[in-house]
């Protein structure tokens, strides 16, 4: 059973729903509130208000009869990076300043970073975004971690951190450039919540990239061969920061698609995380903005 945030599919134009996810039955049931107010809670209250307002449900809806929306709200969505040796070993590859990136994997400090404002975030099936300046794109397939207020892990979800290597090779310091733009980061298709997943270090997870209705690419890790520890990352985030809305962080990615591989608009993004479930995102190409001034 997981949380989500969901629309009827009849109708595009309705609110977003706070929603009750029963895997079982396939069906929805809708939850007064948001995101934002249960993560304000400690875990035992947040678990006896969901079961309370579980049992007040009156809207219930097949799992086809919705559309799955981003699962955040006002939450802002951090990541960290070269947390398994294959992300160290392509960043080490893709760029000019090598040492970089072979020093932080065995840091003690990890890297951490800004990715995304809840708004800016996209659900399943919505689309995601390369750069028009960038000549080399992929998707980073990622455990997120839910977390409360408190810094407590309050649930699970897939994320896809849309990165631009070839931006990020030019030098480190672009990497704001790389990783944060319009579409660079999706989520969903709901959080599972912790009881409902005995080990999130034992989970399989699975890419499939798509191109003219035929598979492209694909590609396998597990967060088994994940580096630090999931505690360790939530630590660091929290010692100097508050979230009054809980956050959401991307713990990096084990998976990386060969350099010739780059990402298309028309492309189909799958991503499957065993325990979780399914995110999948098409692909466009974000056209060149420049200002009026």
């Amino acid at each position: 059973m997981a949380l989500a945030y969901v629309r009827p599919r009849e109708n595009s134009h309705d609110a977003k729903i706070l929603a009750w996810v029963d895997l079982d039955t396939r069906h929805v049931f809708s939850l007064d509130g948001t995101l934002s107010e249960l993560l304000q809670a400690d875990a035992e209250a947040r678990s006896q208000r969901i079961n309370s307002m579980r049992q007040q449900s009156d809207v219930v809806l097949a799992l086809d009869e919705v559309a799955f929306l981003a699962p955040v709200d006002e939450q802002e969505i951090w990541a960290a990076g070269v947390t398994y040796e294959r992300s160290r070993d392509a960043r080490m590859e893709e760029s000019t300043q090598v040492d970089v990136y072979a020093r932080v994997y065995d840091a003690e400090r990890p890297e951490i970073f800004f990715k995304a404002p809840a708004w800016r975030c996209v659900g399943d099936h919505q689309p995601i975004a390369i750069r028009h300046d960038s000549s080399w794109d992929v998707p980073e397939p990622e455990l997120a971690l839910v977390i409360d207020t408190h810094g407590e892990i309050a649930g699970y979800t897939i994320g896809n951190d849309v990165s631009s290597r070839s931006i990020e090779g030019e030098n480190p310091l672009y990497l704001p450039q790389a990783k944060m733009f319009s579409g660079s980061c999706a989520l969903g298709p709901w959080i599972l919540l912790p009881g409902e997943l005995a080990d999130p270090l034992a989970l399989d997870i699975r890419l499939r990239i798509e191109r003219d209705g035929n598979e492209h690419w694909s590609g396998q890790s597990s967060t088994r061969q994940f580096h630090r520890s999931l505690d360790d990352l939530v630590n660091c985030l929290y010692s100097a920061l508050d979230f009054p809305a809980g956050s959401v962080l991307l713990t990096g990615t084990g998976i990386v698609p060969p350099s010739e591989f780059t990402l298309e608009s028309g492309d189909t993004v799958t991503i499957e995380i065993d325990g979780i479930g399914t995110l999948t995102n098409h692909v466009y190409r974000l056209p060149e903005r420049r200002s009026n001034g």
